[in-house]
């Protein structure tokens, strides 16, 4: 679950606070809660490559166990967090539906697909880890709270972006795993071959879809306690995507895996990343303008179609890449475009919104 801050959003209104509590926030108290989860990943790996031993299979901190644990708490706040509610209203304009879900399990993939056999063409020394990455990243979600908001920043249909956010966010927790299956059987590679995939499906399908879909169902009776703490729910889950981060990292740097490739890699996977970016983007704004949709759809299709949520990707990847020590570099390509597409996007939405699209 990403923050709702966006970059270069105008700062919530202080008017309905009494005159004893308006106190203008210092530039750096208020670049800390708007970049906190970003800083918090960069620690995160910095702490993996100076203590890995904790967070290593089978050390102290019991990664195994806790992780598991970690994944179904967050698709229970996920759930626990959707507004049902609010999601009706935007369930009739199939064009836009037909739009952002066509690219966020169809198109992406697929280009996806394109990028992993044409990367090694131009990048011979890249490990299968960083393919596989890039496909899964291709194959993720879109976000749910950070999709809305920039929608809403930036004067779009925000009804139609919630229900196709919600939406996508609920079918990706089966349709991520068996795309990811198809897609690594189509390029010649296993997410996880010590483990059967009917197994691997009903376990995530245990971790995740029924956490998710019991926070749905306790929602209605205390919604009201739910989203007056909103920002407390956003810590709990950014908390233990930052330990599964740490884990994760924790296994490679005790494999030795980064000392193989060198900092290289890191600025190639970055490159990559941004190109994928780029041509998403303009392949949304065509196909947008090709459907004919109007502005606040297309603001909406853009928004939820080129993002990819990192909240759900890192326990997914958990379970579906099971035990690898290569599981850091299979992450690395969307920790780089999570804070990208918050970037970018960010910019774009205040555009917009003083501009019109």
């Amino acid at each position: 679950m990403q923050s709702n801050t966006t970059p270069g959003a105008p700062p919530p209104s202080c008017a309905s606070h009494p005159a004893s509590t308006l106190k203008n926030p210092s530039p750096n108290s208020s670049w800390l809660r708007t970049n906190g989860f970003l800083i918090g990943l960069f620690i995160a790996v910095i702490l993996a490559f100076i203590v890995p031993g904790p967070g290593s299979r089978h050390g102290i901190l019991q990664p195994e166990l806790l992780n598991n644990v970690g994944i179904a708490l967050i698709l229970f706040l996920q759930g626990l967090s959707l507004a049902v509610e609010k999601i009706k209203s935007g369930a009739a304009n199939w064009r836009l539906h037909l739009i952002i879900q066509g690219y966020t399990f169809v198109i992406f993939p697929l280009v996806g697909l394109l990028f992993h056999f044409i990367v090694p063409m131009i990048w011979t020394t890249e490990p299968a880890a960083i393919k596989d990455g890039f496909l899964y990243l291709c194959v993720l979600p879109s976000t749910i709270s950070t999709s809305v908001v920039l929608t809403a920043v930036a004067r779009g249909n925000t009804a139609g972006a919630l229900f196709n956010a919600a939406l996508s966010n609920i079918a990706g927790v089966i349709l991520t795993p068996v795309l990811v299956h198809l897609l690594m059987q189509r390029s010649g590679v296993a997410a996880d071959t010590s483990t059967p995939f009917g197994p691997l499906l009903l376990k995530i399908t245990l971790l995740t879809l029924l956490p998710f879909a019991v926070g749905m169902l306790i929602r209605p009776r205390i919604k009201g306690f739910v989203d007056a703490n909103k920002a407390w729910v956003t810590r709990i889950s950014n908390a233990v995507i930052l330990f599964i981060v740490y884990t994760a990292f924790c296994d490679s740097v005790e494999q030795d895996i980064w000392h193989r490739y060198g900092p290289l890699l890191t600025v190639q996977t970055i490159a990559v990343v941004i190109a994928l970016f780029t041509l998403i983007s303009l392949l949304v704004h065509l196909s947008s303008r090709a459907l004919k949709l109007n502005r606040e759809d297309h603001i909406a299709a853009y928004f939820c179609s080129v993002k990819k949520t990192l909240a759900m990707g890192v326990p997914l990847a958990m379970l579906i890449f099971g035990d690898r020590a290569d599981l850091s570099l299979i992450l690395l390509p969307i920790m780089f475009y999570h804070p990208l597409q918050l970037f970018v996007n960010g910019l774009l939405a205040n555009r917009w919104a003083k501009a019109g699209l």
